[in-house]
């Protein structure tokens, strides 16, 4: 599926308890259990759940909102805003005009290194929160929308572990882009159970190389990941 820089300045990087907050809230929404266009608990029962203080989740929702993730309503609450079927149209104009051969492109330059800072800087609590989405992937038996939504969620996790909010935002763009209508289309054709069930090991050994920061076989992982994609973009051309 140790910090070896500081941000840049004027970059923002939420502290260890947001950063916990974040990506226990990202779980919780990319897997359901808050679904789309559902209210969150209100942010005291957030902090009471979390055992954290309430500026505390304050702030991780001002970054989950910045995200796209979930919509504050004054007055009414924060309600989730996630696709979980990765139909919506793409938020950004960027990403609405970036072609499949673009995507690819761009993937390549961007995931092999994303994969090494994520390999070195990822905490043990990021690499849990991984674990939890790989679990989630693996349960997946025939349900092509539900494992693209799941990998990519995966994915994010990885650009998040990196520790440079830049690349974050850059790959969330990426991310964007790769949920336009021509991959969607294209992996509900080409995601069979048996492929799946490839994926699935494929993602388990991923993981595994992250945990146990071998950069050279997450790096292998990702390398064959952008080839198997880019063979199933020729085949539809």
């Amino acid at each position: 599926m140790p910090n070896s820089s500081l941000p840049s300045s004027g970059a923002y990087l939420p502290g260890a308890t947001v950063k916990y907050v974040i990506e226990t809230l990202l779980t919780r929404i990319v897997t359901q259990e808050y679904a789309s266009e559902e209210r969150l608990p209100s942010e005291r029962q957030l902090a009471q759940d979390l055992g954290v203080a309430r500026n505390t989740v304050r702030e991780a929702l001002d970054q989950l909102e910045a995200r796209g993730m979930i919509r504050r309503r004054a007055g009414s609450g924060s309600f989730v805003t996630y696709d979980p079927d990765g139909e919506a149209s793409a938020t950004s104009p960027v990403a609405a005009d970036v072609g499949p051969l673009q995507l690819q492109v761009m993937r390549g330059i961007i995931e092999p290194e994303m994969m090494r800072l994520a390999v070195i800087n990822m905490t043990p609590r990021q690499i849990e929160a991984l674990s939890v989405v790989l679990s989630k992937m693996e349960a997946v038996q025939a349900d092509a929308t539900a494992f693209v939504r799941l990998e990519e969620e995966f994915h994010r996790l990885i650009a998040e572990g990196t520790g440079n909010p830049l690349l974050l935002a850059c790959y969330n763009l990426v991310l964007d882009a790769r949920r336009q209508a021509f991959r969607t289309a294209m992996y509900r054709r080409h995601l069979t159970p048996a492929r799946i069930a490839i994926y699935q090991r494929g993602y388990n050994g991923l993981f595994n190389a992250i945990a146990a920061r071998d950069i050279e076989e997450a790096s292998e992982f990702m390398k064959l990941s952008l080839i198997e994609d880019q063979r199933i973009l020729l085949q539809e051309d």
